[in-house]
């Protein structure tokens, strides 16, 4: 069996609040992820990536600084055979995560990517409406914005669109959703899900990333679940998918191979209550791993 390596990467530079940062500190000091040894499940805490003292005091800067070594230290963990768990810090840092699997990667083909969010995260500068560089991970990854975000590891893009699916969006803006309806990116918002039900629709664009690809991640914002059960989060949004629903989900990610890496982000300690958010991120993880 794989170990687990957990690399958090305190970044907050991408959110307007930057309470996020200290979520995965947070989540270390408290033992979270300590009951998936009691699975059998073997996992280490590798050091927590933070900003130097002497970062640029611009953000892009900062968080371009932060993701290369996110990218070299999950790259260096794939390497060595373990399955990187990312814990965010704000959503920004999966250019830095999903730069360092492909980077392992790009001899052997194609990365596929399943995005779950309340959001789109797919703005660039000429689109967004707040300057958040967290609302636009997606769009660098797949080639769009500064050079500084969209060239870390490889030369972009990352990810091909017919390669990524987006699950939970429910609350975007116009810029970014052109993007991705350009590019013909596959979303499935909570209307859809409720339709058809999350059990389906994950299971279509689990088949959709893996279809042209040697290897797929998730990417999982916490505020894709529901604030009414899960307060501890950076962006939240009412409507989300019930912790339940989505564990059941996310069993259907035991014992594939091709199942490379997983970050979990927006986690923000300063907003949940009793731990309850702490908790479900340990719980979902758990529900996904694939050993």
């Amino acid at each position: 069996m794989k170990k687990i390596a957990i690399i958090g990467a305190a970044c907050g530079r991408g959110a307007q609040n930057n309470g996020c940062q200290d979520g995965p500190e947070v989540l270390r000091a408290l033992d979270i992820f300590g009951s998936l040894h009691e699975s059998g499940i073997n996992y280490f805490w590798d050091e927590v990536i933070h900003l130097p003292e002497s970062a640029d005091a611009r953000a892009l800067h900062a968080i371009s600084g932060i993701c290369g070594t996110l990218a070299e230290r999950v790259a260096a963990s794939l390497n060595k055979g373990y399955f990187p768990l990312v814990i965010g810090g704000d959503h920004s840092c999966a250019i830095g995560t999903w730069s360092g699997v492909y980077k392992t990667l790009a001899a052997a083909g194609e990365l596929g990517l399943l995005w779950v969010d309340a959001h789109m995260d797919s703005h660039t500068f000429a689109t967004t409406p707040s300057g958040a560089i967290h609302g636009m991970p997606l769009a660098c990854l797949l080639g769009h914005g500064e050079r500084a975000l969209t060239g870390i590891g490889l030369p972009a893009p990352t990810l091909l669109p017919e390669n990524v699916c987006l699950l939970g969006v429910r609350s975007f803006e116009t810029g970014e959703a052109a993007l991705l309806q350009a590019l013909g990116v596959r979303v499935y918002t909570m209307e859809e899900i409720r339709e058809r039900g999350i059990s389906e629709v994950f299971s279509e664009a689990l088949a959709h990333v893996q279809r042209n690809t040697v290897g797929f991640g998730v990417s999982f914002d916490l505020d894709a679940l529901d604030p009414s059960e899960e307060a501890g989060v950076g962006s939240p949004e009412p409507g989300g998918i019930y912790k339940d629903e989505l564990a059941r989900a996310f069993r259907q990610l035991h014992h594939n191979p091709r199942f490379l890496a997983m970050e979990i982000v927006e986690y923000n300690p300063y907003l949940d209550s009793r731990f309850m958010t702490a908790n479900a991120a340990c719980e979902l993880f758990a529900a996904a791993t694939p050993f």
